[in-house]
């Protein structure tokens, strides 16, 4: 039985695109396999970027509330914040101290903003070996990763093999990536890649009226006639909504929009619909759980209590291996 590890950041609640392209899938994963499964809230991570308080404790438990919405089951997925675990941060510092400062240069997260050095903080330029400690402090066998967070897991990759060979024992495990070619494409409002980065996002936690305003302010359709066929391909109304809808009532759209006679405001009417009712008890979960924090709390204590075991386990180890 192999131990999967999944990390999430705490930026915000996770829109439509995170929501249909990582949560679902990693659910299902960890409810259709025997694998051992470990999914963590960043919250340490986006302290690089986010310096107010109350913002970032609302971020985590809004991811918290969209994971626990979607239903994720914490008695099947070791779910915990990462602020939870200090064995975390103390693993970080023997990491980075077998890490060179040259291969930390290279990584994207220093790298995209390296010619702006004055938004870069140390916490940034050691953010991969923050990340590599999250890893291996779970013996964590495999990781899915994006093809931009590739890098950083051969780096924890990289650091775990040099302190092994340093020691002369493999004191910790070496994770294997594993990717996903068929990652869904969830484009934002703009046509885009959906990204919170863009402005471009769907959060389908919103209500009605909030959906509404996006969908019809922020998605942009051409002037082709009400009567006149439409190609239901190019628009980002129906690409959106055949990703939320059966695929009985996409056929319908399609046809509808191809045959003329059927107009945007009908389209974006339905796309509406197929979020506020295919959403509606994920809304009411998410709610439930915003309006009862110590609720969260509760289930993000019976995954720490479990991290922070393995965790400690690990890093013991390592202290023995290094002298302390």
């Amino acid at each position: 039985m192999a131990r999967i590890l999944t990390g999430i950041q705490s930026t915000g609640v996770p829109h439509l695109g995170n929501v249909l392209g990582a949560i679902r899938p990693a659910i299902q994963l960890a409810d259709g396999s025997s694998d051992e499964s470990f999914l963590f809230i960043a919250d340490l991570h986006s302290l690089t970027q986010i310096k107010d308080g109350a913002e970032l404790r609302a971020n985590t438990y809004a991811v918290a509330a969209a994971w626990l919405a979607c239903g994720l089951d914490t008695d099947k997925t070791v779910f915990y914040r990462q602020s939870d675990v200090p064995q975390c941060t103390e693993l970080a510092w023997y990491l980075s101290c077998f890490y060179p400062y040259s291969r930390l240069t290279l990584a994207h997260s220093f790298k995209d903003k390296a010619d702006r050095l004055e938004d870069v903080n140390a916490g940034l330029f050691s953010y991969p070996m923050l990340m590599a400690a999250d890893i291996l402090a779970y013996d964590a066998n495999e990781v899915p990763v994006g093809k931009d967070q590739l890098q950083h897991l051969e780096m924890a990759r990289d650091v775990a093999g040099r302190i092994n060979h340093k020691v002369g024992s493999a004191v910790l495990v070496e994770p294997e990536a594993r990717t996903n070619d068929a990652t869904m494409y969830v484009p934002g409002t703009d046509g885009a890649k959906m990204s919170k980065s863009k402005g471009n996002t769907i959060d389908p936690f919103a209500d009605e009226k909030t959906l509404k305003k996006v969908i019809n302010k922020q998605i942009t359709t051409d002037a082709t006639p009400l009567e006149d066929p439409k190609d239901p391909d190019s628009s980002v109304v129906y690409q959106l909504f055949q990703l939320v809808a059966s695929e009985s009532d996409a056929a319908d759209m399609a046809a509808k929009l191809r045959a003329g006679g059927y107009g945007w405001g009908h389209a974006k009417k339905d796309l509406l619909g197929a979020l506020v009712d295919g959403f509606a008890q994920e809304r009411d979960t998410f709610n439930r759980y915003m309006a009862d924090l110590p609720a969260l709390d509760a289930e993000l204590a019976k995954g720490a209590d479990k991290a922070r075991g393995v965790a400690n386990a690990t890093v013991n180890r390592l202290r023995t291996a290094l002298g302390y």
